[in-house]
């Protein structure tokens, strides 16, 4: 009891610290968005991997070479020579990976877009939980606080004989489980905030900032539309996933042209200084080398890796197609369910009504029970329905994260 009461405490001033500075699902997916250590790396590595295609177009190295001659007769008369080239591809070579890179570029920012998605997606599953968890807490305070009420009555009725002790240890049962539920829903709730503050990088929050975590109280209100089909070209367009395999499958297109190109001679042109005559001579080095054996399937490989990714473009096409049109069909499911649940609500025996009707003997212990259990397990039975109704509805929306 004194846990309990300490927690209603704890409760009522997080309460007026969340009506005091009232912040919402977004800001903490902001929070998130700036302090997650995934979303960090990933930054990193998808800055290492531009900079790694970018590099595949730079020059090579250049050379410098010196060599010193002497006779084999009379080692006084000696022969120098310096060479310092440079070796390029052919020109048109450069331009053309230069767009592959920049193609490959907006896949890799797709890519990242779609790991931040999923990442806060993530996170607003999170809060849609804790919400949930949240409210079954009231429900099961309010159902533990009967309870007691209810087990205190029949324990002073018991004393001067007016209940039987199957009535009492029925209710001193129901008193036990609901503050089994309560504990086992309290520590789910703990996790989940666990959960939450570790995707957001798990820093010490203080106590003004504790509370603004807190206020996560509501669910957003989305709406879902009625036109599947503008929904479905709206989401397929903006589906990051799908982005980053057309950008792909444009790279692997260019490549192939990048590939064929590779046929063309590699250039060098330098600079030559040789002291053989005693007399130094300058002079340019120009210089070819042609492919035959580098370049040999090169072509063909960047066809085969072409035809992959429009293969898996287009199957990711019908997943996501397949995905979306079954979690519409999940949300009007669920939707219908829950205005079900809320007009059965609205006209539902009072809860005080079964509580009077049991002290005044109109009813058993065993009749109320099963009264309680099935509004109180209703209740529950909505709260579960609008947890999924707005999971399902971050996933379809998922894309304006």
């Amino acid at each position: 009891m004194k846990r309990i009461l300490i927690f209603s405490f704890i409760t009522f001033f997080l309460y007026a610290g969340m009506r005091a500075q009232s912040v919402g699902i977004d800001e903490v997916l902001h929070r998130i968005e700036a302090n997650n250590k995934e979303l960090q790396a990933n930054a990193q590595l998808i800055t290492s991997q531009k900079l790694e295609n970018k590099s595949e177009n730079n020059l090579p190295d250049p050379t410098l070479s010196y060599a010193h001659l002497w006779g084999s007769e009379d080692k006084s008369e000696t022969i120098g020579e310096l060479v310092v080239s440079q070796s390029f591809d052919f020109p048109t070579l450069y331009a053309t990976r230069g767009k592959v890179n920049r193609l490959k570029t907006g896949a890799l920012d797709a890519q990242s877009a779609a790991f931040r998605q999923q990442l806060l997606l993530q996170a607003k599953e999170l809060c849609f939980d804790i919400i949930m968890l949240q409210h079954q807490q009231v429900i099961l305070n309010e159902r533990m606080k009967q309870a007691e009420e209810l087990s205190a009555y029949y324990k002073k009725r018991l004393e001067t004989g007016d209940a039987n002790v199957l009535e009492t240890n029925k209710i001193n049962l129901e008193l036990l489980n609901v503050r089994t539920e309560f504990r086992t829903n309290q520590t789910a709730l703990d996790n989940a905030w666990k959960s939450l503050f570790a995707l957001n990088g798990d820093q010490s929050l203080q106590d003004n900032e504790l509370s603004s975590f807190r206020s996560i109280n509501d669910y957003p209100l989305p709406l879902l539309p009625t036109d599947y089909e503008q929904l479905r070209s709206e989401v397929l367009a903006a589906d990051q996933t799908l982005l980053s395999l057309s950008s792909e499958s444009a790279a692997a297109r260019k490549q192939i042209s990048a590939s064929k190109q590779g046929w063309l001679p590699k250039l060098e042109l330098g600079y030559r200084r040789n002291t053989e005559s005693g007399t130094p001579f300058n002079g340019v080095v120009v210089g070819f080398s042609f492919p035959l054996f580098e370049n040999r399937n090169k072509v063909k490989i960047a066809k085969a890796q072409s035809l992959n990714l429009d293969y898996q473009k287009e199957n990711a096409a019908f997943q996501a197609e397949a995905t979306l049109a079954k979690l519409y069909s999940e949300a009007q499911s669920l939707q219908t369910s829950i205005q079900e649940y809320r007009e059965a609500f609205s006209s539902q025996q009072d809860l005080a009504l079964l509580k009077q009707a049991l002290t005044g003997g109109q009813i058993s212990v065993i009749e109320y029970f099963v009264e309680v259990s099935v509004i109180y397990q209703s209740k529950q039975n909505l709260l579960q329905l609008e947890n999924q109704y707005q999971k399902v509805m971050a996933q379809i929306y998922k894309s304006k994260l």
